[in-house]
């Protein structure tokens, strides 16, 4: 099952990082690594996304709950390990509704988006950070992959080699999916909706993941004779990809109220790597797990 639920990376997938981030191709056969890349990349730092991040940790010092995140980031690393767990229990069984499986997944993660939202956290970082633009993509690429406390953090977390690489492709790789997305302090007058109901970026990101993972439980029972191995194996990096965005996210946050291990460049690279991770692995999981067309369901038993 481990190897069935590896994220799938093309040769054009690493061809294309390779190229958007300005590095040379990989050897025939050989995967690029995040090790790979931090050796390749410029090591010098980037004075603007270090301007961005001393601007956001000024804005929030001391309005977030240090003990609070450091407890959830704790717990989002517990419910991350259980992914497996949950994977092989497939569909949520239950008579009359369906047992909680993916919603326990989440559950700290609500606790952490309630308190960024009381203490103004998402208002802020979009206040400081720019649109996804494919300069500020790269930029944050190249922060994210340099930021080592982070790769460690995610590797003590149950992400491997591939599966970071796959989370920094998830990042570079996007630039037309993520401009699609527009911080509300950018969306013009005069459209059909009432602008002031639209939240901030950064929440529409943590907020989206939160509700489709916390969906899950119950599309699968509803629809399970639909359901086939496939879509419940494409879905699990999914799952694991956005709470990876998720943690990557409270750690941030945690790094504002604490000071421990980020530097201000890592500090927004971490929080715009978070976001678009979140994003595009929303996009998927609609794709991989709700969007159920009739290739991919399963045989009906009455034909």
């Amino acid at each position: 099952m481990a190897n069935v639920n590896r994220p799938q990376v093309s040769v054009e997938d690493q061809d294309e990082l390779a190229r958007n981030l300005g590095i040379g191709a990989t050897a025939s056969g050989e995967e690029l690594t995040i090790e790979g890349l931090r050796g390749a990349i410029d090591a010098g730092t980037d004075p603007g996304f270090a301007s961005m991040g001393e601007a956001i940790r000024d804005d929030l010092t001391g309005k977030l709950d240090a003990d609070l995140l450091e407890r959830e980031l704790s717990e989002l690393a517990t419910q991350i390990g259980r992914l497996s767990e949950v994977r092989e229990a497939g569909i949520p069984d239950g008579d009359a509704q369906p047992e909680v499986l993916y919603r326990e997944l989440v559950a700290p993660g609500w606790r952490v988006y309630d308190h960024l939202v009381e203490a103004g956290f998402f208002d802020s970082v979009e206040a400081n950070l720019p649109r996804f633009t494919p300069e500020h993509i790269e930029g944050t690429a190249h922060g994210l992959i340099r930021a080592e406390p982070l790769s460690s953090a995610l590797a003590d977390c149950g992400f491997d080699e591939r599966e970071q690489t796959v989370l920094v492709m998830n990042v570079v790789n996007n630039n037309n999916r993520l401009a699609r997305w527009t911080p509300t302090k950018d969306i013009p007058e005069g459209v059909e909706f009432n602008v002031e109901d639209v939240p901030p970026l950064q929440q529409r990101a943590m907020g989206g993941t939160l509700l489709w993972v916390n969906a899950l439980d119950v599309h699968l029972w509803q629809k399970k004779i639909l359901i086939t191995d496939a879509i419940l194996d494409d879905g699990y990096w999914d799952v694991k990809a956005m709470l990876g965005g998720l943690y990557v996210m409270t750690m941030a946050a945690h790094e504002i109220a604490t000071g421990e291990s980020l530097s201000d460049e890592e500090l927004a690279a971490a929080l715009s790597a978070s976001t678009a991770i979140m994003i595009t692995n929303q996009e998927e999981i609609v794709k991989d797990m709700f969007w159920i067309t009739e290739e991919m369901r399963a045989p009906s038993t009455l034909r």
